[in-house]
């Protein structure tokens, strides 16, 4: 899961000895660089309350290879710039791509198939099969998406995403960016799972009822707890945060009976990868316990490793009984441009 405040969507703090670079930036491969693990990621996974600078940290003082982030906004641009950069990738690893990704990085043959040493006895068969079963994907944490409704608003919980459309809701919801987002794109892919064919009407109808589309979680998010609007799409472990260091319930994961869809994400080698050693090894420590064990209280999500226990703050707010949905990404990433086209973006 991702940090609440948003504000360092525009910092690039360094931590420990893992290095830093812009998305847009240029680094120059130095006479270190078979040392150096060069990851593509986004905001809220490399920034100061993400799970990334500890594992960074524990993975240099394990292997002695360097760990640099490179801040590329959310789960989509990840995609975006390594097919840039296809025929001269400059990562070693890709890290925060989903189940709603995965299909375009393989049929553009981005990424190298690794299976880590343990997958066999800490990774899910289900997690396994979100990602397409070839280990082009490691599964490294997941979730069910939701509506996180603020119990202390003026207007009802909706109890299906059909209700969302109401007058009610007029510019009550803050949705993500499906081209740039992950989430967004999660939540587009939760209107084809339910509506089918006439995923487009429904669209149409909830556009009065969305206050932004913002490009990325951590955006949108922060302005939900900012009090900009009572319901924002998100993770079904994302109340777990708030009574972890709020120390409120006051923000509820609403479960809709016709089921959700979930995100499973994965960390990938990059097809010509520089220091494939070094992406080997951050792979296999990425699902290792220590690193996995930092997943639920910084990612707030949960962790890939089926024999990790998550804290107490997972119990006391997360649902354990919604229904997963299925649904095809093709007809998912065809519906994008209908969707902007609908809301005149």
């Amino acid at each position: 899961m991702k940090k609440i405040n948003y504000i360092f969507l525009t910092l690039l703090s360094i931590y420990s000895s893992a290095a830093y670079i812009s998305c847009s930036g240029k680094k120059s491969v130095s006479a270190e660089r078979e040392k150096e693990v060069v990851i593509y990621t986004y905001d809220s996974f490399m920034g100061e309350w993400g799970p990334g600078m500890q594992i960074a940290k524990d993975f240099e003082a394990a292997t002695r290879f360097k760990v640099t982030y490179v801040n590329c906004g959310d789960g989509a641009q990840i995609l975006s710039k390594a097919l840039l950069e296809k025929t001269s990738p400059q990562s070693d690893i890709l890290l925060g791509l989903d189940n709603n990704l995965i299909d375009k990085a393989r049929s553009e043959k981005i990424l190298t198939e690794y299976k880590p040493e343990n997958a066999d006895s800490v990774i899910p068969e289900g997690l396994h099969e979100a990602l397409g079963k070839d280990w082009l994907l490691t599964p490294y944490d997941y979730s069910q998406f939701a509506l996180i409704y603020d119990t202390q608003s003026d207007v009802p919980a909706p109890e299906k995403l059909e209700d969302l459309t109401k007058s009610v809701y007029a510019k009550k919801i803050i949705l993500m960016d499906p081209r740039t987002s992950t989430p967004g794109l999660g939540f587009l892919a939760w209107t084809v799972a339910v509506f089918g064919d006439g995923y487009a009407d429904y669209w149409k109808a909830l556009k009065p009822s969305i206050l932004t589309m913002s490009p990325g979680w951590s955006a949108g998010y922060g302005l939900f707890t900012a009090g900009e609007a009572p319901l924002v799409i998100s993770y079904m472990t994302s109340p777990a945060y708030h009574v972890y260091a709020d120390k409120t319930t006051r923000y509820k994961a609403l479960v809709f009976a016709e089921g959700h869809v979930q995100q499973v994400e994965g960390a990938g080698i990059t097809k010509g990868a520089l220091n494939g050693k070094g992406a080997r090894a951050f792979i296999d420590y990425l699902i290792s316990d220590a690193a996995q064990n930092v997943i639920p209280l910084t990612q707030w999500m949960v962790p890939a490793d089926k024999n990790i226990t998550l804290p107490d703050c997972y119990k006391e707010v997360v649902p354990g009984d919604a229904k997963t949905l299925s649904y095809n990404t093709e007809k998912v990433s065809a519906a994008v441009n209908t969707v902007m086209n609908i809301l005149g973006n």
